[in-house]
């Protein structure tokens, strides 16, 4: 059994359900919100065990062998939300949670993507060092809450871009004359602030070593939040393909979504490795068969 743990109206989940569902894989879809809604129960006697009570039945997490998993902050869903704070109901639903994210990260089975290996992106300065690692390029940058420190940054680099350093979505800014008035701002939280690196965006999704890369054409310093964006599908050197294989698996990735830049000289910056990409936006625009490399991955396991 092939155990998808998530959002129905997820794009990417709901994309490598489909595809899984082309394989005719066996596969059970645990909606985050059922479970939140249940009970489980955990026990160790030479193998993990979970077996997940719903309203609808019994999941037995024992016959599975392959998952994809992409919750959500849990505290987020609206009927967690709606309990107060503290109550059982609250209490339950982070409990069922937690206990789903320790099976996902004890099981035998084949994991897309586990928990722990995921923990790296919540610190993009450690990331940074295990992408130097890996041999990419990456930007010059500070964090700092010391507003002298960014004032001499920028007078070294010019043109400079802050960003959160957590796992926090951020839109990536350009610290512009107009921005500078609130410099003072950043005594009360640290911030990354990195060089402006000039060139074209890629992002580039492995699929256990299968490698899809995506140019990206922009008008914006976040090509997320342009006005305009062009995504068309790119063919990286072999040294770039190869260099972001090794840095998914290094994470301990299955699969990642990277972001590197290739500037006019031809050098090639990495800003970052997504370990739960939402690849449905560059999958519609290249028609590269992402779900696809996902779900015969997940389905050789079952």
């Amino acid at each position: 059994m092939i155990l998808v743990w998530g959002l129905p109206r997820d794009p990417p989940t709901a994309a490598v359900t489909a595809a899984l569902r082309r394989l005719d894989a066996d596969v059970r879809f645990l909606d985050q919100r059922v479970a939140a809604a249940g009970d489980c129960n955990m026990s160790m006697d030479g193998q993990l065990r979970l077996s997940l009570s719903r309203r609808e039945d019994d999941l037995d997490l024992r016959t599975c062998r392959a998952a994809y998993v992409r919750p959500y902050d849990v505290r987020e869903l609206p009927a967690v939300r709606r309990a107060p704070s503290g109550s059982p109901d609250w209490q339950r639903a982070l409990r069922v949670d937690q206990m789903l994210a320790d099976w996902a990260d004890l099981t035998d089975a084949l994991v897309v993507n586990r928990p722990a290996a995921m923990a790296s992106n919540a610190s993009k300065p450690f990331q940074a060092r295990q992408l130097r690692d890996a041999g990419f390029a990456v930007p010059d940058t500070i964090i700092t809450t010391d507003p002298e420190a960014v004032l001499a940054f920028r007078e070294r680099h010019q043109r400079v871009v802050y960003k959160s350093i957590s796992g926090v979505r951020s839109i990536v800014a350009e610290l512009t004359e107009a921005r500078l008035q609130r410099i003072d701002d950043v005594r009360w939280c640290p911030t990354q602030f990195q060089e402006l690196v000039p060139g074209t965006d890629h992002r580039v999704h492995v699929v256990d070593g299968e490698v899809f890369g995506a140019a990206v054409e922009s008008d914006g310093i976040d090509y997320r939040y342009a006005t305009t964006a062009t995504v068309s599908e790119a063919q990286l050197p072999d040294e770039v393909a190869e260099r972001c294989v090794t840095v998914t698996r290094a994470m301990g990735l299955l699969f990642s979504g990277i972001d590197l830049r290739r500037t006019p000289t031809g050098r090639w910056y990495c800003f970052e490795v997504n370990p739960s990409p939402g690849f449905t936006y560059y999958q519609s625009a290249t028609g590269q068969p992402i779900a696809e490399a996902v779900a015969r991955l997940l389905a050789d396991e079952d």
